[in-house]
């Protein structure tokens, strides 16, 4: 899909279609992060606090319980 930027005052914007806004699972009212690795422009739903954090506390364990298994798909 190509897009177009659109004039919003000073500013561009980018339309985001309804399907693609359903896909991700975001509305109007959810906040997203906008982030470039230097080339792209990568656009993402801001991940729940919570989750995030819960996820952070979960990964030492499972990093040691499935060591092994990481590294072997890794190579």
């Amino acid at each position: 899909m190509t897009k177009h930027l659109t004039a919003h005052g000073n500013s561009a914007a980018l339309v985001i279609d309804k399907p693609i806004m359903e896909l991700l699972s975001i509305t109007m009212e959810t906040p997203l992060e906008i982030t470039t690795d230097g080339k792209n422009l990568i656009i993402s739903p801001v991940r729940d606090a919570s989750r995030e954090k819960k996820f952070k506390a979960a990964l030492p364990r499972v990093m040691s319980k499935h060591d092994k298994t990481f590294r072997r798909l890794a190579e």
